[in-house]
């Protein structure tokens, strides 16, 4: 384990599936905490704060804090700080996240047009649901067609719930940028500069730590391509086929994360 200076772990379909652990998870957390490896939590969750996600966790029996948990919704904030600022926002999110979303002005539908305000300057989509109805979703179009910028939190295609797997943000995302002409700016996963801020929390750098995760995509190879070594895991999301169709391969695949303590006390690892 000297080798590894931090982990970064996915929360949805590695550590629990509908906010209920898997099956070893917790104990393997416990054990990483034992080892004193600097970990973080390291979402596309969008639909609660990161005071809101410990609660859960902690209630589930996991060993964590708010200040373990990394959010793609506390990075867009920043995001549009940095990007964006004074920027009026009009966010599209199934989920109250407005305490992750620091600094950021928000715009509701009733002042989307108004004479003081003006349209948005940026419109935000963030974790789909209940909120991505047509109308919404076409009125982001039409902000977008008018010379808003376009953010969204992430591009996951579909999550694993407790019934199976549902649609997320990148299946509406996809539409919507081909039909406005526009790449939207990606803030969460796989976004680089996501993993760089994971990173620099921890005081860690690429090469001597690993993401976990059971997305392919968006948490393993996007992840490599960071520089870090990318833990595929069989849970969650996880399918044969599409681990076959990906880009590239993984740097490790284990059953779950309870076999990670397992993989990172092997010889080289």
């Amino acid at each position: 384990m000297e080798r590894i200076g931090a982990v970064l772990i996915d929360i949805d379909g590695v550590l629990t599936v509908s906010w209920k652990p898997l099956p070893g998870t917790v104990a393997a957390m416990e054990r990483l905490r034992e080892a004193g490896i600097p970990l973080a939590l390291v979402t596309n969750t969008t639909s609660r704060t990161r005071a809101s996600i410990a609660r859960k966790l902690v209630g589930e029996g996991f060993p964590v804090s708010a200040d373990d948990i990394l959010t793609a919704p506390a990075v867009t904030a920043a995001h549009l700080r940095q990007h964006h600022p004074g920027a009026r926002c009009l966010l599209i999110n199934t989920g109250d996240i407005r305490d992750d979303l620091t600094g950021v002005t928000l715009v509701d539908e009733d002042e989307e047009e108004s004479a003081d305000g003006g349209a948005p300057d940026v419109v935000v989509l963030g974790g789909a649901g209940d909120a991505f109805t047509y109308a919404a979703l076409n009125r982001a179009f039409r902000h977008v067609q008018r010379g808003a910028r376009l953010v969204a939190m992430h591009r996951s295609m579909y999550w694993r719930t407790a019934a199976g797997l549902d649609l997320d943000t990148g299946a509406f995302l996809l539409g919507l940028e081909r039909a406005a002409r526009v790449e939207a700016e990606i803030t969460g996963k796989p976004a680089g500069s996501f993993f760089a801020t994971a990173l620099a929390h921890l005081g860690a750098t690429a090469p001597h730590a690993l993401m976990v995760g059971d997305d392919i995509e968006s948490d393993v190879l996007a992840a490599q391509r960071a520089g870090l070594t990318g833990v595929l895991v069989r849970t969650g999301k996880y399918l044969p086929e599409t681990h076959r169709a990906a880009d590239g391969t993984p740097d490790h695949v284990i059953g779950s994360f309870a076999d990670l303590p397992a993989l990172l006390e092997r010889p080289g690892t």
